[in-house]
């Protein structure tokens, strides 16, 4: 890995993808959680190798490569969350179907099984965690709140590693945890209704 990460620092392509392929799947599925969408989590992933690959010369080292690639790639995502709340993008062939449950979330895309870790345990253990009633429920989160709770309860990111990722305080993320399961145990309560919006200082 030293000696890969090296080669990748003074413009060895190959030895770049070595040192990030790995990680390649795993992020997209982060990506996925938080974005709710396969086509930006791919996006998104892409962007975070490219900024990854133009600012190597600045990994300090400090964190292991995969920290900081989830780094780019949630701040990334958040990025995304902030400058647009997509819609649902219907083909003008046809009438628009009324939804069928109030405040359902046209835009959201299955994750496709076959992009699952091979391992029958690995597997089971990301299936739970794309479930679409789950990623429902974490795109009613304000975008920080669901990123503390992907990278703490899902990733089991220690609440130290997820301040520096998200360049924060630990006290923060520990505020942003709680705020995030209180919401998540309001909305799996008979007649719940989303969070209104938080602040925009907050946000």
């Amino acid at each position: 890995m030293t000696e890969a990460l090296t080669a990748a620092c003074a413009g060895d392509e190959r030895a770049f993808r070595e040192l990030t392929e790995p990680y390649r799947r795993e992020l997209q599925l982060h990506c996925y959680r938080l974005l709710g969408s396969l086509q930006d989590a791919e996006d998104v992933v892409q962007e975070t190798l490219l900024a990854a690959w133009r600012g190597l010369g600045e990994f300090e080292r400090r964190s292991s490569v995969r920290t900081w690639l989830y780094r780019i790639a949630t701040n990334r995502a958040l990025n995304v969350l902030r400058t647009a709340r997509r819609h649902p993008v219907w083909p003008l062939l046809f009438e628009v179907p009324e939804p069928t449950v109030r405040d359902e979330i046209g835009w959201l895309q299955p994750y496709p099984d076959d992009l699952l870790d091979a391992d029958p345990e690995k597997r089971y253990q990301s299936r739970e965690s794309v479930e679409l009633a789950f990623i429902v429920a974490l795109q009613q989160l304000p975008p920080r709140q669901a990123a503390v709770l992907v990278l703490r309860e899902v990733l089991e990111f220690s609440g130290a590693e997820v301040a520096e990722l998200l360049g924060t305080s630990p006290a923060a993320v520990k505020a942003a945890l709680q705020r995030a399961r209180a919401t998540l145990d309001s909305l799996r309560a008979p007649g719940a209704r989303p969070p209104e919006p938080e602040s925009s200082a907050e946000h």
